[in-house]
């Protein structure tokens, strides 16, 4: 990984490959890791770019309110300090699909494609946004063990928790090492996310939208309400996964991004 300066923020990042630009952003409360597995097949076809978003990973923690307008302003300068002048595909992740979304909305001259993966549009309601900003309290007085027990059996879905509890446990090892003012600095920000059901029929990119086939964060359904207001986007439901569908079924998750990769460079 290098460190590079965006914006007010410095982040690690990594970048692979070469050809079309392919930006992967994570889900909270994790980093960069969490699509090891898609990073070497995805470095095959173009160029991958894997950041940590601020107060993540190896990006530099700022306190106080870390929005999903700022993130993607700071991918925006990112992509200007790396030279990359190309459109890229950008994928995200559940928080990295609510930064997709502002991305999308100040700089869509920069994207050739879009893929949603396990998130949402709908905004958190009162009750939701209330014990979110309760959690960061705690978080800074008491650390993120809590939100660790809390959070991560919720990532998974059945099949993961019984047959694979090494990946669980090393996502439960990444929440415990994320920087209790930076995770507390998302949750402010994921609180205070706006609703943007009503650009999705105004986004006219190739677009995929991914989802776990037992997602309880994100439900099968919403996402693919999701699909189905975006004109033409593909939706693909991903057997044997949750929430984290890179991690738990990451064969079913690359096949279908790469076919999707495949017809956006053909229909180009």
């Amino acid at each position: 990984m290098v460190k590079v300066r965006a914006c007010q923020v410095e982040l690690d990042v990594t970048v692979a490959g070469q050809g079309m630009p392919i930006l992967l952003a994570h889900g909270f409360p994790l980093d960069h890791s969490m699509w090891d597995e898609q990073i070497g097949p995805l470095a095959a076809r173009g160029q991958v770019i894997t950041p940590d978003l601020r107060g993540f990973g190896g990006s530099q923690v700022i306190a106080g309110t870390a929005t999903m307008e700022q993130m993607a302003d700071d991918l925006n300068a990112l992509l200007d300090t790396l030279a990359i002048d190309r459109p890229i595909v950008f994928c995200g992740l559940s928080m990295g699909g609510y930064v997709a979304f502002q991305f999308w909305r100040k700089y869509r001259s920069r994207l050739r494609a879009l893929v949603l993966c396990d998130t949402r549009a709908v905004a958190d309601t009162p009750e939701a946004a209330s014990a979110r900003l309760k959690l960061a309290s705690s978080v800074l007085t008491e650390g993120t063990r809590g939100l660790a027990e809390a959070m991560v059996p919720k990532l998974f879905g059945p099949a993961t928790l019984e047959s694979q509890p090494g990946i669980v446990e090393a996502q439960r090892e990444k929440v415990l090492a994320a920087p209790p003012e930076g995770v507390a600095a998302a949750l402010r920000g994921l609180a205070a996310r706006s609703d943007v059901t009503d650009y999705l029929p105004q986004i006219a990119l190739p677009t995929l939208v991914i989802v776990g086939q037992d997602d309880a964060i994100s439900p099968v359904d919403e996402m693919r309400g999701i699909a189905a207001a975006i004109a033409g986007a593909e939706f693909v439901s991903i057997p044997r996964a949750g929430h984290l569908s890179p991690l738990e079924n990451p064969a079913a998750f690359n096949e279908a991004i790469e076919q999707f990769l495949a017809r956006v460079e053909r229909d180009r």
